[in-house]
């Protein structure tokens, strides 16, 4: 059994491996769209997405040395900051369940990955880890943000993860949601495959599969959103990251001096029960939560106990 798990992992990671080699090392004309009418009809999709954001919000653009940041800014402009960072190819606009909750007392940043589908745009084929978090502090500078709360969900767990290790850091409180590979391997492989089928033969069919091996409520997705991501994978050219992400060692996680809360559905297929034990003996300030009912979106599949467990963890004095 253990052979076989190796080799289904390995199988995995040549995968990727694949779809990293083949995409172009050339920065696009239309950024990862092959065409502007292409382009055209995925930011159509995100524009209307975006009209289920039932809070008043204003789309902030900042050049970096990376390239342009598309930042979504909701919430109290006194508020302290909560910055978002979304799911693979998902864009800002996945957290329409929750902004509303998020920004009634929190200024809230909902930072487009620049390398994916969405609104920031990189001005390189590639970024390190080191490049991305440089990316990011860049536009917290821009915002001159302090007591900084990140809030990130699978690749974007990760992503806050990082930049929480790093050094001289400004930031106060990290909130995970099913965080991909920050802190081991995949708990349901076959399922997680649908994402991969999904990027390399885009279909409604393939569409329907990875939102019903995602999403415990597959039928609580928005129909607006589930077309912008399907428009993501059929159109975008989009690299994953996961060579990149790499899990974080034991020390890296002890160093994690602030509040931490990881949360994960009960139908989660990349995270399982292993997880918040490993993060329970690592992580020194860590509270854990499993949501009923909830697969890898757990955002989507149960907004009003996320977004109320969110906002008690944030609200939490030391």
């Amino acid at each position: 059994m253990q052979i076989k798990k190796i080799m289904r992992n390995f199988a995995f990671i040549f995968i990727i491996f694949l779809i990293q080699g083949c995409s172009s090392n050339k920065v696009k004309p239309y950024f990862i769209f092959d065409s502007k009418s292409k382009q055209e009809l995925y930011i159509k999709s995100y524009n209307n997405t975006l009209k289920l954001w039932d809070v008043p919000f204003e789309e902030i653009d900042v050049a970096t040395n990376y390239g342009n940041a598309h930042i979504i800014v909701s919430g109290p402009k006194t508020g302290e900051p909560l910055v978002l960072f979304h799911g693979t190819d998902a864009s800002s606009t996945m957290w329409y369940p929750n902004i509303k909750e998020f920004s009634k007392k929190y200024r809230v940043y909902g930072i487009d990955f620049p390398l994916e589908t969405g609104k920031s745009k990189s001005n390189r084929p590639k970024l390190s880890n080191k490049q991305t978090g440089l990316f990011y502090n860049e536009i917290f500078k821009h915002f001159k943000m302090e007591n900084i709360n990140l809030l990130g969900v699978s690749r974007g767990g990760w992503m806050a993860t990082y930049l929480a290790i790093q050094p001289e850091n400004n930031i106060k409180k990290i909130i995970l949601l099913s965080p991909a590979q920050t802190f081991g391997g995949i708990k349901n492989l076959g399922k997680v495959l649908t994402a991969i089928n999904l990027k390399m033969f885009p279909s409604t069919k393939s569409t329907d599969r990875f939102f019903n091996a995602f999403s415990y409520k597959p039928d609580s997705v928005s129909k607006v959103f589930k077309e912008q991501l399907y428009l993501a994978y059929k159109y975008g050219n989009s690299k994953p990251r996961l060579l990149n992400m790499i899990p974080f060692s034991k020390k890296e996680l002890k160093s994690l001096k602030i509040p931490v809360l990881v949360v994960i559905g009960d139908h989660d297929i990349v995270n399982g029960e292993k997880t918040l034990i490993k993060a329970s003996k690592l992580i020194p300030d860590l509270e854990t939560a499993v949501i009923k009912d909830a697969g890898h979106f757990l955002s989507i599949d149960q907004p009003e106990i996320v977004n109320k467990k969110v906002v008690e963890f944030l609200n939490k004095t030391e």
